[in-house]
């Protein structure tokens, strides 16, 4: 029975661990040809080699989302590979320690850089591609931040903030989701996004406890019990990726058990 990606070809920025890792391995389960982009060459390596030990098809190619340039030549050598462009997620993202006021502008221009410009250039530099094969699907990687807010209470449970770049940028990624799917909608382009919650990666668990960084704050917040996983917004990413979604554009699908803090 063919995959839900049969013959696609699928590019998934930040494709090396965490989200974007499951997320690849997915789309090769359901017969995509899955272009894998990051910086870190051996762990991006390592995925490709790990795909194509089940029989799926994948390739890795060096790509940092903040270099115009890297993000042309990268793209260019999947239509030369895989010859074309079908569906591109734009998982790759950062955050840093600073918050509001102290947080310094190096920290904001990266995380703005990385989270939202990186969405903004990989997907310009997709798109003529996708027109060309007569559309295409784009999943953007937004986050709760993007809706949430804070009060003292929840600032006191967590005893810190995530930065205000973090916050910004996915807020930006939200509203270019939107702008693009209007767009898309003349050429066969969705456009859609997830925001994850509590969902254990090796960047939100960096002690390697099973345990988010921000799980107290989740944990006030959050209606349903527990955490999520990579492989949980894998499944929200296929969905919007793939035919089983081809009447949705222009939204953002949350996978975070419930945030009863959204504004």
């Amino acid at each position: 029975m063919p995959g839900k990606l049969q013959n696609k070809v699928a590019i998934v920025t930040g494709g090396n661990s965490g989200i974007g890792e499951a997320t690849v391995r997915l789309f090769a389960e359901e017969g995509a040809k899955v272009a894998i982009m990051a910086r870190r060459e051996e762990q991006g390596e390592a995925v490709q080699n790990a795909v194509r030990d089940q029989g799926g098809i994948a390739e890795f190619i060096r790509c940092d989302v903040t270099e115009p340039q890297e993000i042309s030549a990268a793209v260019e050598k999947v239509v030369e590979v895989f010859g074309g462009v079908d569906v591109l997620f734009n998982n790759a993202g950062t955050a840093g320690p600073e918050s509001f006021p102290e947080e310094s502008r190096a920290q904001w221009d990266n995380v703005i850089d990385v989270n939202l410009n990186g969405v903004f250039e990989m997907s310009t530099k997709v798109w003529p591609y996708m027109v060309e094969r007569g559309g295409g699907a784009i999943v953007n990687m937004s986050s709760g931040a993007a809706v949430m807010g804070y009060t003292p209470f929840l600032k006191g449970i967590l005893g810190r903030l995530p930065p205000a770049s973090y916050f910004v940028a996915k807020a930006g990624v939200d509203a270019l989701t939107r702008w693009t799917a209007g767009l898309g909608g003349e050429v066969n382009i969705r456009v859609n996004g997830v925001r994850p919650g509590q969902i254990i990666t090796p960047l939100t668990d960096r002690e390697g406890t099973g345990r988010h960084g921000l799980e107290k704050l989740f944990d006030a917040i959050q209606i349903m019990e527990g955490r999520g996983y990579p492989i949980d917004v894998a499944k929200a990413v296929l969905f919007l990726s793939c035919e089983d979604s081809r009447f949705v554009t222009g939204e953002i699908l949350n996978i975070d058990g419930g945030l009863a803090a959204k504004l």
